[in-house]
This record gives structure tokens, C-alpha cells and sequence, in this order.
């Protein structure tokens, strides 16, 4: 092995630092976070007390952490031969800055490969800092020996500043994704496995720890996200000497990965960001990620995000020709720019259990096939798109009828001999059991190449012969005992999976896919670089999408999160909301319809073509500008908005979520605006005297008017915001003007603090 740099690795970009010692002959993290500067010191100083009653060096904490160098923690490879070679010792063998500057700094990524002849392994680990600050880190593991190597999990960790003594990540269920929770941060591990072999609706999407009560607008914070698409684990380890890593890996099964003499396995993308302002730092480094990317859809790459409408909770199974093309003349008069027909078009399906596997247009709905239809909607200027499911499988299907063998299970199923107690199979056609159904299906084995093939062929011939544009790729049920040939295949699924998608994108490189999954299920880095936006929930209740939206646009752009307006009484939770406290909230992300629109009432149809003009006047905003969200004191109070990246213009909205304790809300702060220029402040939706958003004898002055003030006078002292009935909102447009208006006292409240106009 090649003697260790002697320069220690220094990585910085965009206020954002990594810094890795070699001094030991072991990668010693011993900072990730703010910027230390370009000068740095004899990093010697660093080297910590040797305790008493304890090992009698000092212990390094490795890029990959390892018992070898005394970590007691939570170790970064787990993996043996036979039993044996359990405890690898990784040491350096090279480093490399294939992205220009050198080790010792002006660096933005690099490569360190370590080893261990004695165990006859190689890690190999690129890391790189993006512009805006996002930090990419995976490992590829060789197995350089003779035999088998069984890997049980390889980690990607970072260190944590001392600073962070507080834990924040997501959970939900289906139809209440993402919501927050935070604990302290105690000595321990904290672990958030993801057992569903698809991301779950309970994941934490972001694990994030930080100082005391950080919050949107302040506080530093440490977050990572794991790019993957399967099974996973998210964690904090704070060991007893007082170091703590966070990190994240990929949850494999028993046995799941046993790699032969010179294969390899590479972990998923570990994406890892840092910020001193609170949260909304933290989701500027991921939204210039993303934005940055050469294919991604948005106002940056001049793919505009059309107007949605999607038939489902207008017509569910319910597919008449009549109805449907009713629906898209309905659509085009109200500015809908795609039509997506969902579940419910292909043979046999009437209902969720049965047909899935069938991707056939049903002849007897269709006798034309879908063509009068498409060209129906493509005539009025609209693209079309398509639900498609091709995961799944329904157990009453002429596919599982014809391929039983190619529904995935726990146990080898073999053709012929007698099904096993509780075989669900079809028919009881083969040996072996299959999991619980879960909506009436199982899982394709995506594995078995034949599966595979039969996939991509309908899906293929679906977009060739077919005028179609999008398509709407669902995936509704946990992968629980997902095995191929009696193994654990939950990686291997998530890779065949990636592998049709990047296939099909190969072949049809116009359309569009959008990653559904009972909802909110799949959303992750990994599906979201196959694929051009998400469905955050099944739910269209604006009330719990107001969370939903928030805390997924923690890491996703509005671009990429489908958000559209349902029907006047939600379909999943029976509330009922006006059109404007739907309509702004599915404003701040890609828009969109599902709702029965043919038989409006002539106001509402007017208020929902001005909404959808709306949408379209801000859009190239909403998909490109900063988000901002401001920490409220008041909690029935929400206030988020976008702002461009000069400061020239802004949406705000005010949202309230609940009855206040307050006779009137007071003042509301607008953030992120340039302190020093001046703005002008707008309510744009709904009107100032719509009485059904608002409880009040009079509104502040400046609301039918408008007014003007700074950028800080707006942020640090704020307007005086109406009195909003509950599960209400305003939107607010804010633009630059030339000259700030007078500086004026809000002393009173009386709302003449700033110019009315």
C-alpha cells in the first residue's frame, strides 16, 4: 500500500467545508459544515485526550468508521467471509481531485480509495461538493479475494458539529406524509428504518439535526438524504467520547448481497447539506441541485410546467367516451395545458382487483382504442398522458394466470406439486406461498429478466403507438417478503426498476414520467433522477396538503411535487374548502386539477380560469426562485413564499390553518426580500372584500390598495394582515420598484405604517 497524502483533504464550495486528515494512514473526519477559510493550521491541534480506563490512542473517526481504529460506535462496514475476516482495517491507498484544485484545498471533490490485503477488500469513495453547497458521498466496495464476500451493510457518514444537540425527521402514513417530529439528541443511536422495500410513506426524506429550536430562518443545521428508491436506514450516533456522525445506508436482507471473486457493490448517493440560517438553507442546497441538473424540468431548462388535469376523482373507474371527452373541452376552455386518463383503461379492469399486468387498451371499452380520445385532447392543444402501473400484479389477471412463477415471494415457486398452506397463488398452480395482498396485488418479479422483458415491450408499444406524452407511473403496495428465487431481492427489484425506467427514457426521451406511490411512497433522489415530478399524496384535502407540500418541499422544488385542486368536499377526508384556499394552496407547486369540472357553476368556473392564469403568470417564479419560509409564532399561522434570485419579485402566501388565539394575527413578516430595495405589496387572490375568507369589520388600509416599503421594514416589521377565517389563505405579489416608499411608523398598527396606494 502507497503511503498516506501528506496534505490533509480540504473540500469547499458555496460556504459549505469538508475536511479530512490522513495522518494516521486512516481518513479522520474532522469537520463537515460551515466554511473554515482558506488558511487552515497544523491540524495536529486536533488530536484529542486519551481518557482514562480506554483504549491507549487516540480513536479516529474514519470515513468509513471501523472497529479496527477503536470506534465503539456504529460501525461504516459490516461485512465477513464465512464468519471470518469480520473486522476490516481500511487504510489509504490513494486520493485523487479529479474535479481540478489539490488535497490540501481549493478542492470540490475527490476520490480516496482505501484497502485491506487481509481481508481482500477495496472501498473506493467519491465525494463532491456541488454549487450551493449540497455534498454527494457514496462507497463502491471491490471484493478483491478468492471466495465469496457477504456484505451486511456499508455506511455513508459525516461528523456533526458539537453544536447539534437536536434531531429532526418526517414520518406519516398514507394520506398524511411527511410530518415533522423532533426529539433531543441524547448519547445513543437514533435509527429510522425503511422496511417497505420502496421508500414509505413514513420515511424521514431528510434527517436533520441542529442547535436548540432551529427553525426555517435560523439556527444551524446538519441534514442528509439517501438516494434510494428500496429499503434503507437513516441514523445519529453519538458515541460516549463525544463525537457524533450522521449517515445513512441502504437496509439489506439477509444475504442479500454476497459478492463473488472481483464484483462489486456501490452504495446509494448519500446527499448531505449544512446551513447557518435554518432550514431554508438547508433547501437551497437542494433545490440548486436539482436545478443545476442538465435535464431537469422547470423555468431554468425553458420546460415550463403545464396546467394538470387528472380524471381520477372525477370519474375513477368510470370510463365512458362521452364523459371523457366532455371533460377535456372543459379542461381547454378553463387553460388546462395536459390530460392525464388514470387507472381503469386496460382489459379487465373494473375495479382495483383485477387486470393489473394486462397492459392492453380494453377492447370492449375502447373499440377504437384510445385514439378518439387522444386526438380529442391533442385537437384542443392539450398533451395526453397515462396511469400505468407495471410493478404490480393482480392474482386474477391473464398475465399471473399465464406467468404465475412471476410473482415475487419469500420461497422458490416451481411448477406442478401441491400449493403449501396458505398459497394464495392463482389457482394454487404452484408451490410456495406469496405474501399478503395488499389492494388485491402482488409484486412482479422484475428480477426474472422475462418479467422484465414483457414489461418494457407494453410499455414500449403503449408509447409508440400511442400520441403520449406523460405518464403517470403508479406503484401501490410495500414490497413486504419480496424475494426472487428464495432470496432477498428488494436491491435487485429497486435496480430493475431503475433499469426500465432509464430504458424507457432511452427510447422515448419526450415523455414525461411522474413517480405516484399510494401517494407520497416513493419520494427519494434516487426515483426523482429517473423521473420528472412526484405525487406527494393521494390526499387533495388542501388542510393536510398546507404539511404535506411544506415539509416535502423541505428537499423537492415546487416543480417536482404534483399539487392539484379537488373537489369542492375532499374525496379522502370529507372536508369541505372554498376554491381559493385549495387553489393557493396547490399554487406552490407543479398545479393541477382532479375534480369533475364539466357542470361548474358559472362564478366558479370564472374564479378557476383566473386561478389557472394566475399559476401561469408566476409559474416561471414559483419553478425558479428561492422558497422562504417564515418561522410564526402563531401556530394556526403558516407563511411561505418564493423569491426570485435578484430580489426583483416574490409570492407570499398567508395561510391560516386553525382558529387563532389572537383577536387579530398582527403583523406578518414577508422574508428573503433585499434589504434595502424598495417593494411593492399586492393582494392578488382572493379579493379583499371575499367574505368567505375573511372575519373582520374592516380590513388594514393597505390591503385594497396595495402599499410600499423595504425589503427589511417588510421582514422586520412587517404588515398588518387581515383577520383570516379558518383554512383560508391570501397570496401575496411582491415586486421591486425603483425607490423605496417613506419611512413610516407601524407604532400604532394602524396599517398607515407604509405608502397605501
Amino acid at each position: 500500500m502507497g503511503a498516506p497524502p501528506a496534505d490533509p483533504l480540504y473540500l469547499r464550495r458555496s460556504g459549505t467545508s469538508l475536511l479530512i486528515d490522513f495522518s494516521t494512514g486512516e481518513p479522520a473526519m474532522l469537520h463537515f459544515g460551515a466554511d473554515l477559510g482558506p488558511d487552515l493550521p497544523d491540524l495536529s491541534l486536533l488530536v484529542g485526550p486519551v481518557p482514562g480506563s480506554a483504549l491507549d490512542v487516540p480513536v479516529t473517526l474514519g470515513l468509513i468508521p471501523q472497529a479496527s481504529s477503536g470506534w465503539r460506535g456504529r460501525p461504516g462496514l459490516r461485512g465477513h467471509r464465512n464468519g471470518q475476516a469480520f473486522s476490516a482495517r481500511l487504510r489509504v491507498v490513494s486520493v485523487e481531485c479529479p474535479g481540478g484544485g489539490h488535497p490540501g484545498g481549493n478542492a470540490c471533490s475527490a476520490v480516496i480509495t482505501q484497502a485491506d490485503p487481509d481481508a481482500g477488500v477495496t472501498v473506493r469513495t467519491e465525494i463532491r461538493i456541488n454549487d450551493g453547497g449540497l455534498l454527494q458521498l457514496r462507497h463502491r466496495l471491490d471484493n478483491d479475494g478468492s471466495g465469496p464476500y457477504s456484505l451486511d451493510e456499508l455506511a455513508a457518514v459525516l461528523p456533526l458539529g458539537r453544536a447539534a444537540t437536536e434531531i429532526l425527521d418526517l414520518t406519516g402514513r398514507w394520506c398524511r406524509e411527511s410530518h415533522p417530529q423532533r426529539l433531543p439528541l441524547r448519547q445513543g443511536t437514533w435509527v429510522r428504518s425503511g422496511r417497505h422495500g420502496r421508500t414509505g410513506h413514513d420515511a424521514s426524506l431528510l434527517l436533520a439535526a441542529g442547535t436548540p429550536g432551529f427553525g426555517n430562518r435560523h439556527g444551524q443545521v446538519w441534514a442528509v438524504h439517501l438516494g434510494w428508491s428500496g429499503n434503507h436506514e437513516s441514523f445519529v450516533d453519538a458515541a460516549a467520547d463525544g463525537r457524533t456522525v450522521i449517515g445513512a445506508s441502504e437496509l439489506l436482507g439477509p444475504g442479500e448481497i454476497t459478492l463473488a471473486a472481483n464484483a462489486s457493490y456501490e452504495t446509494p448517493w448519500l446527499f448531505a447539506a449544512y446551513s447557518a440560517a435554518g432550514l431554508d438553507g438547508i433547501s437551497d442546497a437542494f433545490y440548486a441541485w436539482f436545478r443545476g441538473r442538465p435535464h431537469h424540468p422547470g423555468a431554468r431548462s425553458g420546460k415550463t410546467r403545464p396546467v394538470v388535469l387528472n380524471v381520477w376523482e372525477a370519474v375513477y373507474f368510470d370510463h365512458r367516451l362521452p364523459v371523457l371527452l366532455e371533460l377535456a373541452e372543459a379542461a381547454a376552455r378553463l387553460g388546462v395545458e395536459r390530460y392525464v386518463l388514470d387507472d381503469g383503461w386496460f382489459r379487465g379492469r373494473r375495479s382495483d382487483q383485477a387486470g393489473l399486468g394486462d397492459w392492453y387498451v380494453d377492447e370492449g371499452l375502447w373499440p377504437g382504442g384510445l385514439t378518439p380520445l387522444i386526438d380529442a385532447v391533442t385537437g384542443h392543444g392539450m398533451e395526453f398522458g397515462l396511469w400505468v402501473e407495471p410493478e404490480m400484479v393482480n392474482e386474477d389477471s391473464d398475465l399471473a394466470r399465464a406467468h404465475p412463477d412471476w410473482i415475487a415471494g419469500p420461497a422458490p415457486r416451481t411448477a406442478g406439486g401441491s400449493p403449501s398452506a396458505g398459497d394464495s397463488g392463482p389457482g394454487g398452480r404452484l408451490a410456495g406461498r406469496l405474501p399478503v395482498q395488499w389492494r388485491h396485488q402482488q409484486v412482479l418479479d422484475l428480477v426474472n429478466p422475462d418479467a422484465w422483458q414483457y414489461i418494457y415491450d407494453r410499455l414500449d408499444a403503449l408509447l409508440r403507438e400511442n400520441n403520449i406524452a406523460y405518464l403517470k407511473w403508479d406503484q401501490n403496495r410495500d414490497l413486504v417478503e419480496m424475494g426472487h428465487a428464495g432470496r432477498p431481492s428488494v436491491h435487485a427489484q429497486t435496480q430493475a426498476v431503475y433499469r426500465l425506467l432509464d430504458k424507457l427514457r432511452e427510447a422515448h426521451p419526450g415523455v414525461e414520467i411522474e413517480s405516484c406511490s399510494s401517494g407520497g411512497a416513493r419520494v427519494d433522489l434516487g426515483i426523482l433522477e429517473r423521473t420528472d415530478r412526484v405525487w406527494a399524496s393521494d390526499c387533495n384535502d388542501a388542510l393536510e396538503r398546507q404539511t404535506i407540500q411544506r415539509w416535502t418541499g423541505l428537499v423537492v422544488p415546487p416543480e417536482l411535487v404534483g399539487s392539484h385542486i379537488g373537489p369542492t368536499t375532499s374525496h379522502t377526508t370529507a372536508r369541505t374548502h372554498d376554491l381559493s384556499f385549495r387553489a393557493i394552496t396547490a399554487m406552490f407547486g407543479h398545479f393541477g386539477l382532479e375534480w369533475d369540472i364539466r357542470h361548474l357553476a358559472d362564478s366558479e368556473r370564472d374564479e378557476l380560469a383566473q386561478t389557472i392564469a394566475l399559476y401561469k403568470k408566476h409559474r416561471a417564479l414559483l419553478h425558479s426562485g428561492r422558497m422562504v419560509r417564515a418561522d410564526e409564532p402563531d401556530p394556526s399561522l403558516r407563511l411561505h413564499g418564493v423569491v426570485s434570485h435578484d430580489g426583483g419579485e416574490a409570492l407570499y402566501a398567508v395561510v391560516s390553518v386553525a382558529t387563532s388565539f389572537a383577536e387579530v394575527p398582527g403583523r406578518i413578516s414577508l422574508p428573503g426580500l433585499l434589504p434595502d430595495a424598495g417593494y411593492r405589496v399586492e393582494a392578488v387572490y382572493p379579493a379583499a372584500g371575499d367574505r368567505r375568507a375573511f372575519l373582520q369589520a374592516a380590513p388594514p388600509a393597505w390591503l385594497a390598495g396595495g402599499a410600499e416599503a423595504t425589503g427589511r421594514f417588510l421582514a422586520e416589521s412587517g404588515l398588518p394582515m387581515p383577520v383570516l377565517n379558518p383554512e383560508h389563505g391570501l397570496l401575496l405579489a411582491v415586486r421591486r420598484v425603483t425607490a423605496a416608499g417613506p419611512a413610516a411608523d407601524l407604532a400604532a398598527g394602524s396599517g398607515h405604517a407604509v405608502r397605501n396606494s
